[in-house]
C-alpha cells in the first residue's frame, strides 16, 4: 500500500505531545550506581520526549558536528550528569536516538541542531530553577508537602505539570524528588500533563541508572536534597 493512504492516526510513529525533562541531579546521582561527583546544583535538562514512541530512524545517526553551535549550553544546561566529562557525548546519542528522532516528524525539530536547539531555548524560557527559588522552593534538610510543590508550579506556568519521586528507600521516611517534566503540543506550546494520559504511557526511563526507579510522586511529604547522600 502507498504511504499516502496510511493513516497517520495508526502510524507506529504518531505521537501527540512533548514532555520536556527536567532532572535534578543529586537525585539522578543517588540514583546511580556510577561514579558521580559534584552534580550540579540546579535543574538540568533530560531529554525532550515525544509521547508513545521511540527509535524512530535507526540510520539517522547522531553528529556532534551538527550542533558545535550549542556545546557550551548543551554542557552547562544538558549535561552528562553520571560521567563528567566535557567531551562526552554518549547521553546526547541516546537522547537523539531514542526521542530526537521521533520528533522530527514536527518542522519545528527536524534536524539535529533544531531538536537541540529548541529543547535549550524551551528549558532557558521556563527558568524552572529561578521559579522555584521564587516560591520559596529550594533543596533543603526540612520536607515539602508535594501539593505544595505542584501548587506552586501551576500558579505559575498556568499548567499542571508532571513530578516524579523515588520511594523511599530502606533508612528513609519520605519520597525524593527527581524529575519534573512539563507537556507541549506540536506547536511548542505549553499544556497540561493530565494525569489519565500521562499514566497511560510509562516513559521509559533507563539511562544506566542503578536498580531505582522514579514514579508519579504521592501527595505527601517530599525531600529535595542538597547533596548526594548514600545509604548502605
Amino acid at each position: 500500500m502507498s504511504r499516502l493512504f496510511f493513516s497517520r492516526e495508526h502510524h507506529p510513529h504518531t505521537w501527540k505531545k512533548l514532555f520536556l525533562v527536567h532532572h535534578w541531579p543529586v537525585t539522578v546521582c543517588k540514583m546511580s550506581e556510577n561514579d558521580c561527583k559534584d552534580p550540579p546544583k540546579y535543574w538540568t535538562i533530560h531529554g525532550l520526549w515525544p509521547d508513545k514512541v521511540d527509535e524512530c530512524n535507526r540510520t539517522w545517526h547522531f553528529n556532534v558536528t551538527e550542533i558545535k553551535d550549542l556545546l557550551p549550553d548543551m554542557r552547562q544546561y544538558w549535561p552528562d550528569v553520571l560521567h563528567s566529562s566535557p567531551n562526552r557525548t554518549q547521553f546526547w546519542k541516546h537522547e537523539w536516538e531514542k526521542h530526537g528522532t521521533c520528533a522530527t516528524t514536527v518542522e519545528s525539530l527536524n534536524s539535529q541542531k533544531k531538536y537541540f536547539g529548541r529543547t535549550l531555548a524551551l528549558y532557558q524560557k521556563l527558568d524552572l530553577n529561578s521559579c522555584l527559588l521564587k516560591v520559596g522552593i529550594k533543596p533543603s534538610s526540612t520536607y515539602y508537602q508535594m501539593t505544595a510543590i505542584k501548587e506552586a508550579l501551576t500558579s505559575v506556568y498556568g499548567v499542571t505539570p508532571k513530578i516524579q519521586c523515588l520511594p523511599p528507600e530502606e533508612g528513609e521516611e519520605v519520597q525524593t524528588i527527581g524529575q519534573i517534566e512539563f507537556c507541549f503540543t506540536k506547536e511548542l506550546e505549553l499544556r497540561n500533563c493530565t494525569q489519565s494520559e500521562a499514566e497511560s504511557y510509562v516513559m521509559p526511563n533507563n539511562w544506566h541508572f542503578g536498580p531505582e526507579e522514579l514514579s508519579v510522586c504521592n501527595d505527601t511529604l517530599t525531600y529535595y536534597p542538597e547533596q548526594v547522600q548514600f545509604y548502605n
